[in-house]
């Protein structure tokens, strides 16, 4: 009886620690996160009263690399990815400076038409001052490792107003596969206060419930797996192009001020072929997506493009707003297509593009849920699982840890190596596998044909 007293007291310890601590990680990154935003916003809407504003992005390009390779290189990139290689490499450890510069290089790099999100640059910022919170508090590495996913968390939360989904993600995020429940408790409270304390100061969200009559028909259902599969290869090309894109910079023997301008300028050219509807956050675009408004078909493509060619070649950013504006644009198109609500399958698009390029489908079914209702939630959870599967073993985030392999049949991805590691992933056939059963059908069918 001793023990179990004991053991209920260390507990309850722990979950009011934890719950003090989350509290003042929630408050401090909604406070800053907010400061961004506004500054982010304010900078967007003096840049949008000049028609050409996007003629600025060489300078601003090379003005953003410039800052980050003199005075925070950890801040390069879209953000989440150098808190989860932080995490996974240095218990958390994150340098302050990475906070200030930061915030001031992506609202330079997306106010002048970088394509680019917000929230990458919040997760830093939040995981940044938490590490910050760490160091005063003189916590040990695996308490400071907790703290920052409870900034990544608070981060994701406060920027799309998704205060579960945010949680989650910030655990979910991590590993391929994986959750650290051990960090649920503080993470959702983390997420929550963020989010209460960013709503108090004035940010505004633009997302609402749908007008959505669920139909059980097996032929919807149907389409909604296609659809899925559809995303999936969307977030494989996604992916591929972003790899792409980092093997070409390294490729041109250029200084990285060079490369910066080259990539600004090549943006501009994008901008007078086709459209500043690339540029930028592009939240327009997906709003009109949403609303099932014209959205051209190719839309989803030259997001993708515009956004390699940025956080490529020296701008600074986040990657979920494009992967958001990809999914959003790619649904409307598949609705166009089969003749389907293009409100509805933008939705599902937008959250199962996040699944599969950034591999959290949990996270992303919850979110489908609190950015547009309920009723859509069954066939969006099934569109991101769909969508996570046929990404295979990819992602936004290389430094992602490998928790589950997607398929038995699969030979060169192994548990605990980081995505980036996983360069050849074979097919190994097994006999009485689903797969190896069609292969021996075609081959039966192709010797009987020889025998005519």
């Amino acid at each position: 009886m001793r023990k179990k007293l004991l053991e209920s007291s260390v507990l309850f310890i722990s979950v009011v620690k934890w719950l003090f601590l989350a509290s003042c990680v929630g408050v401090i990154v909604g406070l800053s996160t907010t400061v961004f935003l506004k500054a982010l916003e304010g900078a967007i809407g003096i840049a949008s009263g000049y028609k050409y504003y996007f003629l600025l992005l060489p300078v601003s390009f090379l003005l953003s690399t410039l800052i980050i390779k003199y005075l925070a290189p950890d801040a390069k990139g879209h953000g989440t990815e150098k808190v989860i290689e932080a995490v996974h490499k240095r218990s958390g450890k994150i340098n302050i400076l990475v906070v200030p510069v930061k915030l001031v290089a992506t609202v330079i790099t997306i106010a002048s038409g970088g394509s680019a999100g917000k929230e990458g640059p919040c997760a830093q910022i939040g995981a940044g001052l938490s590490s910050m919170l760490a160091d005063i508090f003189r916590f040990d590495d695996n308490d400071r490792k907790k703290l920052v996913i409870c900034g990544i968390s608070a981060g994701f939360s406060t920027v799309f107003g998704t205060p579960i989904a945010g949680a989650i993600f910030g655990v979910e995020v991590l590993f391929v596969g994986g959750l650290m429940y051990e960090v649920l408790l503080p993470s959702f409270v983390a997420g929550i206060v963020g989010h209460q304390v960013s709503s108090a100061l004035g940010v505004s969200y633009f997302h609402g419930p749908l007008n959505f009559i669920p139909d059980f028909s097996s032929v919807y259902f149907i389409r909604v797996c296609l659809s899925g599969i559809f995303f999936g290869l969307c977030s494989l090309i996604f992916v591929e192009m972003l790899r792409f894109f980092g093997w070409l910079n390294k490729k041109i023997n250029w200084s990285d001020l060079y490369k910066a301008v080259l990539g600004g300028t090549v943006l501009i050219i994008l901008a007078f072929v086709f459209s500043t509807r690339y540029l930028g956050l592009g939240l327009d675009t997906i709003k009109t997506a949403l609303e099932g408004g014209d959205v051209p078909m190719a839309a989803f493509l030259l997001k993708m493009l515009s956004t390699s060619v940025t956080l490529g070649f020296g701008g600074s950013g986040g990657i979920v707003t494009p992967i958001f504006f990809v999914g959003a644009a790619s649904g409307n198109a598949f609705a166009s297509v089969f003749g389907l609500s293009r409100d509805i399958f933008a939705a599902i698009g937008m959250v199962s593009l996040l699944a599969g390029a950034a591999n959290t489908p949990i996270s992303a079914s919850i979110m489908a849920v609190e950015l547009f209702g309920p009723q859509v939630g069954p066939y969006a959870a099934v569109a991101c699982v769909i969508s996570f599967l046929m990404t295979g073993h990819r992602s936004v985030y290389p430094s992602q840890v490998l928790a589950i392999i997607k398929s038995s049949s699969f030979t060169g991805a192994k548990k605990g190596k980081e995505m980036r590691d996983i360069e050849d992933v074979e097919v190994e056939i097994r006999d009485k596998s689903v797969t190896g059963g069609i292969l021996k059908g075609l081959e039966k069918m192709k010797k009987d044909k020889e025998q005519r």
